[in-house]
C-alpha cells in the first residue's frame, strides 16, 4: 500500500541517491552488474540524508547512537547533523499560536519577537514576554510537520519491512529499528511529553550529594500555555557553552579555575542521570548546553532521553571499571550480560576481540585515553559478534561522547579519569552498602542468620536424598540435540546391518539344508527380504550424504 502512497516521494529519493552519486543505484539502474547493496560513503550518506529532509535528518541523528550497527567512521560522521532549516514566516507561527492559546494573544503576551532565535526540522523558537512580566521561549511547531513526518513514516516502515526478509535486516532486526525511530519521531510531536520530561530531570537535579543543586538549570514550564503544538518555558539568559568568554566575564576570577569547576560540574551531573537516576538527557551537544550570565549551567532541549533499568546501571558501572583495568574477560563475560539476543555466542572469540582490542591502550596514559571512543569500540565488537544489545546502549555511548568532547574542548586540561574516579569510587560503595549502610548490614545479618538456621537442615535432606539414592540431577546442556539425533540414526542403521546379515545368514543355512519345497521357498523369500533390505540401507545412506 505504501508504495502506491508515496510515488512522488519515491522519485524524489531516488533523484536525491543518483544526484550525489551512490554508485550501486547509477548500475542498477544503467543495466550494469550490481554486486550486493553496500552503504554509500559517510560522507555520501550523510549529504543524501539532508538531501532527503528533516525527517531523515532526525534518522540519521538516530543512527549515530547506535554503534551496535554502524562503524565508527559513520558515527562520526552522522553525529555531525543538525536539523537546521530556514524559519517559517512569522504570520503561519501566529496561526498556530492563535489555536493552541485559550485566550487571545494580546491578552497572553505583551511583546513577542517575530524573529526566531532557533529554527528546527520540528519546530521553531521565539522568545516573549507574558502578560505578568515573565521572560519565557515559545516553542512552536512547525506548520504541517506532521503530515509530513507521517508520510514518510510510512515510506520507511515499507522500506524496513523489505529489508527485513533479506540476512542482514533479520540479523539486526531493521523492523524493530524502524518502529523505535517512528516511535522516537512521533512522540516528538507531542510536546507534552518533552515538557514531562523537562519537569522530571529538574526535579531529579535539584538535589545531590556530588555537585551544588544550585548551579545548574533546567527550565521551569508553563503548563497552563503548553499544548502538544506548543511548549512555553522559562527564559533562560546566556550563550551557547562554548561561546562563554570566561576571560571578560566579571564574575569570574580565575578563568582556568572556573572552567575546571564547570566540566567538574558537568561530569557529576551526567554521572547522576546514569548511574543513579537512570533517566538522562541523550543530547549534551554544545547548542544544548548554555553558560548562564550569573555563571551557572543549563540544559536544555529536553526531548531526546534516556532510561537505564538499576540491573543495568550497574553493569555498566562494572563495565567502567573493567575497561579501567583492560580487563578483556570481564567485558565480555558483562558484553554478554547486556546482550537481549538468544544467539550463540563464542566467549572465546568475543575474549580474544576485546584482548586486542584493549592491547591497544596497554602502554597509554589515563590522561591520554578518549574515554568515550573505548565505549563505542566495545560496542563494536559486540556488533562484530552478531551480539544484539539494547538499543539504549547506543544513546548512552553517544551521550558520554558527547560529554567528553563537549568538555575537553571547553577545558583543554581535562584528566577524565581524575573527574570520574571519586565517582565510581561512590557507585561501587553505593553498590556495596546502598544509600544507607546501617539498613544494609542489618540486612545482610538477617541473611546470613536465616542462612546459618536453614543450612544444616538443608544438609541433612541433601544426605538423606544420596543415602536413599533418590537424589536426581537435571542437566541441561545445549548443543546436545544434534548429537543426540546422529547416534540414534546410527544406531538404527546398525540394527538394520545385522537384521540384514542375520537373514541372509539364515537364509544360506536353511537353503543348504533344504529337503522339501516349503523350505526352498522360504529361503529364497529370507534372501529377498534381505536383499531389499540392504538396497533400501544403501539407499538411504547415499542420501544422507554421510557416507564418509
Amino acid at each position: 500500500m505504501f508504495l502506491t502512497q508515496t510515488v512522488p516521494r519515491q522519485r524524489e529519493i531516488l533523484e536525491v541517491f543518483l544526484r550525489n552519486g551512490w554508485d550501486y543505484m547509477r548500475r542498477l539502474l544503467t543495466g550494469g552488474k550490481a554486486d550486493e547493496p553496500q552503504l554509500p560513503t559517510p560522507a555520501v550518506l550523510k549529504n543524501i540524508l539532508v538531501d532527503l529532509g528533516p525527517v531523515y535528518v532526525k534518522l540519521g541523528q538516530l543512527m549515530s547512537t547506535r554503534p551496535d550497527l554502524l562503524n565508527a567512521a559513520y558515527i562520526e560522521e552522522l553525529s555531525t547533523l543538525q536539523d537546521e532549516v530556514p524559519p517559517v514566516p512569522w504570520s503561519e507561527i501566529e496561526i498556530i499560536l492563535r489555536k493552541e492559546l485559550k485566550l487571545p494573544l494580546t491578552e497572553t503576551f505583551s511583546t513577542v519577537n517575530p524573529i526566531p532565535v532557533a529554527a528546527g526540522s520540528i519546530a521553531q523558537t521565539h522568545r516573549a514576554t507574558l502578560i505578568d512580566g515573565r521572560e519565557v521561549a515559545l516553542k512552536v511547531q512547525r506548520p504541517g510537520i506532521d503530515l509530513t513526518i507521517a508520510q514518510d513514516i510510512a515510506l520507511i516502515q515499507g522500506i524496513a519491512d523489505l529489508v527485513a526478509r533479506t540476512e542482514f535486516g533479520q540479523t539486526y532486526e531493521i523492523k524493530s529499528i524502524a518502529e523505535e525511530f517512528t516511535k522516537a519521531l512521533e512522540a516528538e510531536l507531542d510536546f507534552t511529553r518533552e515538557a514531562g520530561f523537562t519537569d522530571q530531570l529538574r526535579r531529579n537535579l535539584s538535589k545531590s550529594r556530588w555537585y551544588d543543586p544550585t548551579q545548574i538549570v533546567v527550565a521551569e514550564i508553563n503548563w497552563e500555555l503548553t499544548t502538544e503544538k506548543l511548549l512555553v518555558m522559562e527564559w533562560l539568559d546566556g550563550v551557547p557553552f562554548l561561546a562563554a568568554d570566561l576571560d571578560n566575564d566579571p564574575n569570574v576570577k580565575d578563568p582556568a579555575l572556573k572552567r575546571k569547576e564547570i566540566t567538574t560540574l558537568l561530569f557529576r551531573v551526567f554521572f547522576q542521570q546514569l548511574y543513579i537516576d537512570g533517566f538522562f538527557h541523550a543530547d549534551p551537544h554544545p547548542g544544548n548546553l548554555f553558560y548562564l550570565k550569573d555563571s551557572r549551567v543549563a540544559l536544555l532541549d529536553c526531548g531526546m532521553v534516556g532510561r537505564l533499568d538499576p540491573r543495568t546501571q550497574q553493569i555498566l558501572t562494572e563495565m567502567l571499571l573493567a575497561i579501567v583495568d583492560l580487563d578483556a574477560q570481564r567485558c565480555a563475560q558483562l558484553t554478554l550480560q547486556l546482550s537481549d539476543s538468544a544467539q550463540p555466542v563464542i566467549l572465546s572469540r568475543l575474549e580474544n576481540d576485546y584482548d586486542r582490542m584493549l592491547r591497544k591502550y596497554h602502554n597509554v596514559s589515563l590522561t591520554e585515553i578518549n574515554f568515550s571512543q573505548i565505549i563505542y569500540e566495545v560496542l563494536q565488537v559486540a556488533r562484530n559478534n552478531k551480539i544484539r544489545l539494547p538499543s539504549n546502549m547506543g544513546l548512552y555511548a553517544k551521550t558520554l561522547a558527547n560529554l567528553e568532547g563537549v568538555a575537553r574542548t571547553f577545558n583543554p586540561e581535562l584528566n577524565f579519569f581524575d573527574e570520574v574516579k571519586p565517582l565510581i569510587t561512590d557507585l561501587f560503595r553505593r553498590q556495596l552498602l546502598g544509600d544507607n549502610p546501617v539498613r544494609s548490614l542489618l540486612r545482610t545479618a538477617l541473611d546470613i542468620k536465616s542462612l546459618s538456621l536453614q543450612s544444616p537442615r538443608q544438609i541433612e535432606l541433601l544426605l538423606d536424598r544420596v543415602t536413599s539414592e533418590t537424589l536426581q540431577w537435571n542437566l541441561s546442556l545445549r548443543g546436545l540435540d544434534g548429537v543426540r539425533r546422529t547416534m540414534d540414526d546410527a544406531a538404527n542403521r546398525l540394527s538394520f546391518s545385522i537384521l540384514v546379515g542375520s537373514l541372509i545368514m539364515g537364509a544360506a543355512i536353511i537353503s543348504t539344508r533344504a529337503q522339501t519345497t516349503q523350505l526352498s521357498f522360504l529361503s529364497t523369500t529370507l534372501f529377498a527380504v534381505a536383499s531389499l533390505l540392504g538396497l533400501w540401507l544403501i539407499i538411504s545412506t547415499l542420501r544422507s550424504g554421510r557416507l564418509r
